[in-house]
């Protein structure tokens, strides 16, 4: 187990992180959108897909690289900022293209959502009984009931509603990678990097 003197510290616990579950929701999500609403033959069914796919695999990937460079996490980390930034620009052209509407995110409904998503607004009583789903694919170690549900909702609404459901999804992960990077960057500033710490570490075992 890694300690804080060692040379390689914590690293790798993306699994835990809320921004990894809410952008791997959006990834799940967009594959259900992409293959419902957009021609599997097009270009456009592939980028949203990569976008989100970019979206996960960063976050990931930078939390695997931050035992020996912050750099590398911060970097990727803001990687799949961008990505999320592409993907939900993705939506809001499906919406427009199509003559659908984006919800204004001040309204009721979208406010109740990004509660939701956030655990901050419980279900109705008559929603929360999901004893009679017979559909557990999406189920994951990493998706509480407000995601479950999300995603079970995009597999039988229409277009509309989905496409601001993922718009939401895809906003409150950016929100949440921001956060972490906001963190992440004073981290650095307070810590150092690998560099400062492998000095430190080569002086302290002379």
């Amino acid at each position: 187990m890694n300690r804080e003197g060692d040379l390689i510290l914590p690293h790798g616990g993306f699994r835990k992180l809320r921004g990894f579950a809410v952008a791997l929701a959006a990834y799940d999500g967009t594959v259900i959108f992409c293959d419902r609403f957009v021609d599997k033959r097009s270009r456009t069914h592939d980028q949203m897909v990569q976008a989100a796919r970019s979206g996960v695999q960063n976050i990931a990937e930078g939390s695997l690289a931050s035992g020996t460079s912050k750099k590398t996490e911060l970097k990727l980390t803001n990687v799949a900022r961008a990505s999320l930034g592409e993907l939900i620009r993705d939506y809001e052209d499906y919406l427009r293209q199509n003559g659908l509407s984006i919800w204004d995110k001040d309204s009721r409904r979208v406010r109740a959502m990004r509660a939701r998503l956030a655990g901050k607004l419980k279900p109705d009583s008559d929603r929360s009984d999901r004893s009679d789903r017979s559909d557990r694919s999406d189920r994951s170690e990493f998706f509480d009931e407000p995601l479950l549900s999300a995603l079970c909702a995009l597999r039988s609404t229409g277009p509309e509603i989905c496409a601001n459901i993922l718009l939401c999804l895809a906003h409150q992960a950016s929100y949440l990678l921001r956060r972490q990077i906001e963190r992440l960057e004073q981290d650095f500033m307070d810590k150092g990097g690998f560099t400062e710490r492998l000095y430190q570490y080569r002086k302290d075992h002379r």
